[in-house]
């Protein structure tokens, strides 16, 4: 067995000799520690290998790209930051590294379905599941989810473009009024200015009432609608709730609303659109997706 493979007990009894060999016999305390003279010696005669050495280096990478994701990176995304940095090594190595460090990226969390009513007006499923699109503004989605304070709940309401994930507009609110969603969807409208859009949520009331539609006529957006009790069909804004739960809720309560829309709002702005790695993207964060877009629309590379 080679000195960098002997058992961690091992290394840590000679590392201990080695620090009290000028009190105590050796032969001692390598009997008392259950080690034998032998592996203590190769241990002082060969410093650690180039390997080990490496492994430390690219550890000190992991560690960054992992604190620097809220601890919600996998070794596959972890690797994707080491190769933008030129770093080579293999994903086995990254996920062997993490794996021995501790460093276990967040899986699983259920997620609290809101209870909806009937929706005031027919309106068919336009979007049909075609959760890719082939430029931005054209389709959006929407939802909304339930945040648990100790000062009392808090939705949330998020309008996402589908061609990039991006969020492009949200609100935060007490209740869960018609207000709450138009906030959202005004917010949407006055960043991004689309010509027509279709705009696809679940059968909620509120994306079902008077002023929800009304606002959708006078802004180019045709509404769309999940068929009633399929969440499949608004599949990705599910995920992107999962996702806010998952990596930065963590099943918490939060002291009071202020608190919990400030941790919302460093999430989606500070970290989901300007920095998160999607996988759907190929790994980008959905405002560099949208940069490159635009790069190859005017030809700069």
């Amino acid at each position: 067995m080679s000195v960098d493979k002997a058992p961690s007990k091992a290394r840590q009894a000679y590392k201990f000799i080695e620090a009290h060999r000028n009190e105590f016999s050796i032969q001692v305390m390598c009997r008392l520690l259950g080690v034998a003279r032998a592996g203590y010696y190769a241990w002082l005669d060969h410093p650690v290998s180039d390997r080990a050495q490496e492994d430390a280096r690219l550890l000190r990478l992991i560690r960054a790209s992992f604190t620097a994701s809220h601890g919600i990176y996998g070794a596959p995304r972890v690797l994707q930051d080491l190769r933008e940095r030129g770093e080579t090594c293999s994903k086995h190595r990254v996920a062997r590294l993490m794996r021995e460090n501790g460093l276990r990226a967040l899986h699983g969390y259920r997620t609290r379905h809101i209870p909806v009513a009937k929706s005031q007006a027919l309106i068919p499923n336009l979007l049909q599941r075609q959760f890719t699109v082939s430029r931005p503004n054209e389709a959006w989605v929407t939802d909304i989810t339930y945040i648990r304070t100790w000062q009392g709940g808090l939705y949330l309401a998020v309008v996402m473009d589908l061609f990039s994930r991006k969020i492009v507009g949200w609100a935060a609110k007490p209740t869960i009024h018609r207000e709450l969603v138009l906030e959202a969807i005004m917010k949407a409208v006055r960043s991004r200015r689309p010509r027509k859009a279709l705009i696809h949520s679940d059968q909620g009331t509120q994306y079902g009432s008077d002023a929800w539609l009304r606002f959708c006529k006078s802004n180019h957006l045709e509404p769309s609608m999940s068929r009633r009790g399929n969440c499949w069909d608004n599949a990705v804004a599910e995920s992107f709730f999962s996702s806010l739960k998952k990596e930065r809720i963590k099943k918490r309560i939060y002291a009071d609303r202020e608190t919990a829309v400030l941790d919302v709002t460093e999430y989606i702005e500070g970290f989901y659109n300007p920095t998160r790695r999607h996988s759907y993207l190929g790994g980008v964060s959905p405002i560099e997706f949208e940069a490159a877009h635009r790069s190859r629309r005017s030809g700069v590379h």
